[in-house]
């Protein structure tokens, strides 16, 4: 538990996965009050790394750091001020009237806009394709480029961030082969979990009760895998092979491009807050 330093800057942060997770550790280590908002089924496929776990466990611990689900918006207030860091069930957004926060973040990487507006909080802040940032009303304050590359975490104060490409970033040489999609929806039923190392072909679950297969596109460690009975959709993104074996104890903690994408989020937080 950190106590809060800027105690008056209270700040929300709208979604709670691997990329959000860390412009909210970063947030939350720097001294501000943080309330998590997120929905009731997160799909979250870097579990073992995304804040939105505690909506099923109760809590979730990242890197020393515990996210803790509550029921109210002043439940939510109080653990905030007193140095937790809490995550309220609110797809919507609806509670962001009662919060009042002086900082807005939309970290749900939708790749469109769910309905935050700079009207929200003094300061806005989006993360990735889907907000422009500019003095219209429709825009946002500042937008954080999510795009891997020589502008990944680039604070943007008049302009879109690139559109969403649909292809996932290259790592080791791979780009598409690494990201596995659902073949059909139903319950899904794991055989391998987080960490594991894999081979190409392997089974690594089976969806609904004709047990479809889910192979392995690739040899290598099983970076995400979503949440064992999850209910998935045909299409939906299941599981993430990082081909690098020897990145499988980086399958738990925070990211690079999540630590980039967070510190520039607390970046212009900064900047805002400081008037320059």
């Amino acid at each position: 538990m950190i106590k809060p330093v800027f105690k008056d800057n209270l700040i929300v942060v709208r979604g709670a996965g691997d990329i959000a997770s860390g412009a909210i550790y970063a947030l939350y280590k720097a001294g501000f009050p943080v309330i998590i908002l997120d929905i009731a089924n997160p799909s979250a496929i870097r579990r073992k790394v995304a804040f939105c776990e505690a909506v099923f466990d109760g809590k979730c611990t990242l890197e020393g750091v515990t996210c803790t689900l509550v029921k109210s918006v002043q439940e939510a207030r109080d653990l905030a001020l007193n140095g937790e860091l809490p995550l309220l069930i609110d797809e919507e957004g609806k509670s962001i009237e009662e919060l009042k926060p002086k900082i807005l973040v939309d970290a749900i990487l939708a790749k469109i806009n769910l309905g935050t507006k700079r009207s929200m909080a003094d300061f806005v802040i989006g993360l990735g394709p889907g907000f422009t940032a500019g003095n219209g009303e429709n825009d946002l304050h500042c937008v954080v480029e999510t795009m891997r590359g020589h502008n990944l975490g680039r604070l943007i104060y008049n302009g879109a961030p690139l559109p969403n490409t649909g292809v996932p970033g290259v790592i080791a040489g791979v780009a598409e082969e690494r990201v596995i999609h659902a073949p059909t929806s139903g319950k899904i039923n794991l055989l391998h979990d987080i960490g594991d190392i894999v081979e190409k072909g392997e089974v690594l679950a089976t969806i609904g009760e004709e047990k479809i297969p889910v192979p392995a596109t690739i040899s290598g460690v099983l970076r995400g895998i979503i949440r064992n009975e999850y209910p998935v959709t045909k299409g939906l993104k299941i599981a993430d092979i990082d081909p690098r074996r020897e990145q499988q104890k980086n399958c738990y903690t925070i990211s690079d491009k999540s630590r980039s994408i967070g510190g520039s989020v607390l970046t212009a937080v900064m900047t805002y807050i400081t008037g320059r």
